[in-house]
C-alpha cells in the first residue's frame, strides 16, 4: 500500500471531497511542498486514503493576517479557523497556506 503524503482530520474529508475545503494551514514541518505537487491525501486518525489532490500555491500567514477569505476557503468563520490553528498548532506565529483541488 502507498503511504499517504498528507493527513486531515476526519472531520475535514467531506469538505474537502465536496471542493468546501479548498486549503490547510500548516507549520513549517509541511511547508515543502510546491505548487503542481500531487499529493494522496489521508485521515489523520487512520491514514486511511480518502482523495488525490493538486497543490496549486503556498503562501505565508500569521494567525493575525487571516482574513475571511481563508475562514472561506476552510469552510469556517474566521474566529473558529483562529481557535482551530491555535489549538493544534499553540504558540507557534507563522503558518503556511496549501492552496488545493481534488483530481
Amino acid at each position: 500500500m502507498q503511504p499517504n503524503d498528507i493527513t486531515f482530520f476526519q472531520r475535514f474529508q467531506d469538505d474537502i471531497l465536496a471542493g468546501r475545503k479548498t486549503i490547510t494551514i500548516r507549520d513549517e514541518a509541511e511547508s515543502h511542498f510546491r505548487a503542481g505537487d500531487i499529493l494522496r491525501v489521508g485521515r489523520f486518525e487512520d491514514d486511511g486514503y480518502f482523495c488525490t489532490i493538486e497543490v496549486l500555491g503556498i503562501s505565508t500567514v500569521t494567525l493575525d493576517t487571516l482574513t475571511e477569505k481563508h475562514a472561506q476557503q476552510e469552510n469556517m468563520t474566521l474566529s473558529e479557523l483562529k481557535q482551530v490553528i491555535s489549538e493544534i498548532y499553540p504558540d507557534q506565529t507563522q503558518f503556511y497556506v496549501i492552496d488545493f483541488k481534488c483530481i
